[in-house]
């Protein structure tokens, strides 16, 4: 969700003052990465898990208060749309067989708080996009209550000065141009978000390690190829996210002013490289100051909050984001990967999960990186093409040359995965069921953003308008997502 804010009006003198306390917490952290050691006493994964609320129609529905009042489970929270949701995974060790605890402990909670959504009118769906989204659902009153998110939409339309346009042409043909009064097509992105904690020295290798994989990850769990009724990307997530927090005009897009959801520009050589970025290109869009001066609290020997350099970190929206955060009074470290989509079934998003931290760990490790032997400009081309076409992308890949997505998994990358657990220290049991889900839904060719395409056209085909189709599917997806089968199971209709 982001840190609270008081706020949405800020004075001249306000945002003066925070870009000097931003400056001065950036001086801090570059101190303390020289001088004092970062929490790291068990290696912690974390994961938070977006999800929509629909009613009996498939249509969206307006009540995230209401559900989570129901819940009554400090580990759900509202999210930006009235009709999101956030559980947030409390961090937990790797070894052993943790991952099939956590799939038994996530499904008994999901099943739990979705059992009271529907006392309060709703169902809850972990997937990328919401395929029954329309325009006419932002027509009415459709932000969550909380002060952040009325701030931000009013510092992003301020930057811009102009309303947002929204322009996306799926591979098929199908195109989205609309425009956008407020950052409601935001909320339509939903996402799991995975942590990994990391040692000062280990951040940069990982961070790029993670950027290098991220195409691969959106081929493997594409899972949002419906806006507005349109079939666009595989993953119209990556597109769309970065079109509805854009705070550049034309003019400013064309002098090459860098959007604040990117992929990057570069590969890195320490954490600091990425705050820097941050300060040096990314105008303050929440200017809150805190009262903690975080020079004597570091000469003090204590770990200074530095709130202004993360609040102004979680305005810019990377997809692999570096995290400084503070626990029992300890800093420490964290990759945030950002690029899956939720869903859809709590075994395809632990399977997606493993696959991610296996082959993570033996690319940051390798003898000779993958960002020494390919362009930042190969990566980012990798994740737009993985975005648009899903699991039937090619890659680029060092010694593979253009590849398909799901035959570098199957040759390459899996294998790497396995290793990468082991040395974890995570159990055979684990690996076997999880990364043969990868297996399974690579031989297969199928992930969610392809049983969603292929589902609307089987319905389509047997008469049904566009949106009749969408609401078909969703009753199904729903079907799949409760039995917990992994995606590439799943039937369609005859």
């Amino acid at each position: 969700m982001g840190s609270d804010v008081t706020g949405n009006n800020y004075t001249r003198e306000e945002r003066q003052r925070y870009r000097e306390k931003v400056r001065q917490d950036l001086d801090v952290f570059e101190r303390m990465l020289h001088s004092r050691g970062f929490e790291f006493d068990r290696q912690l994964t974390g994961m938070e898990i977006e999800m929509n609320l629909v009613d009996s129609g498939m249509q969206p529905t307006m009540s995230n208060a209401a559900v989570l009042d129901k819940i009554q489970d400090g580990d759900y929270q509202t999210e930006l749309g009235q009709y999101n949701i956030e559980l947030n995974v409390s961090p937990r060790p790797m070894p052993g067989e943790e991952a099939l605890h956590l799939e038994r402990d996530l499904r008994a909670s999901l099943n739990r708080a979705d059992e009271l959504a529907r006392q309060a009118g709703s169902r809850m769906v972990m997937i990328g996009i919401l395929p029954t989204i329309m325009p006419e659902h932002f027509h009415t009153e459709w932000m969550s209550a909380n002060i952040r998110y009325g701030a931000l939409n009013e510092a992003i339309f301020n930057a811009r000065g102009e309303d947002l346009f929204i322009d996306i042409e799926g591979p098929t043909g199908e195109r989205l141009a609309t425009y956008a009064d407020s950052i409601a097509p935001e909320s339509a992105c939903t996402s799991v978000q995975l942590h990994l904690q990391v040692r000062p020295m280990q951040f940069a290798a990982y961070w790029n390690a993670a950027q290098a994989l991220s195409s691969v990850q959106l081929a493997l769990g594409a899972n949002s190829p419906f806006f507005f009724g349109k079939q666009l990307w595989h993953e119209t997530r990556i597109p769309l996210f970065k079109q509805a927090t854009d705070t550049r005009s034309i003019e400013l897009k064309n002098q090459g002013v860098r959007p604040r959801v990117w992929f990057g520009e570069r590969w890195i050589t320490s954490i600091f490289d990425l705050f820097e970025e941050n300060v040096r290109y990314f105008p303050s869009l929440l200017p809150e100051c805190s009262d903690e001066d975080p020079v004597a609290l570091f000469e003090q020997g204590e770990a200074p909050v530095l709130s202004e350099l993360r609040l102004h970190n979680g305005t810019v929206y990377r997809w692999n984001r570096p995290i400084y955060d503070i626990v029992d009074g300890k800093p420490h470290l964290r990759v945030e990967n950002r690029v899956l989509p939720a869903g859809p079934t709590i075994v395809d998003t632990i399977a997606n999960s493993a696959f991610y931290y296996g082959v993570v760990r033996m690319l940051a490790e390798d003898e000779r990186p993958i960002w020494t032997r390919m362009s930042f400009a190969a990566a980012n081309d990798n994740f737009t093409q993985c975005a648009r076409r899903g699991i039937e992308a090619k890659v680029y890949w060092p010694g593979f040359g253009e590849v398909a997505a799901d035959e570098l998994i199957l040759r390459h990358l899996l294998p790497l995965a396995h290793e990468g657990l082991e040395k974890w220290g995570v159990a055979q049991s684990v690996r076997d069921r999880f990364l043969g889900v990868v297996e399974d839904r690579c031989r297969a060719g199928v992930n969610g953003a392809s049983w969603q395409i292929a589902c609307v056209q089987r319905l389509e085909a047997q008469g049904a308008s566009r949106r009749d189709a969408l609401v078909g599917m969703l009753e199904r997806y729903l079907v799949g997502m409760s039995d917990n089968a992994p995606v590439h199971t799943w039937e369609l209709p005859a």
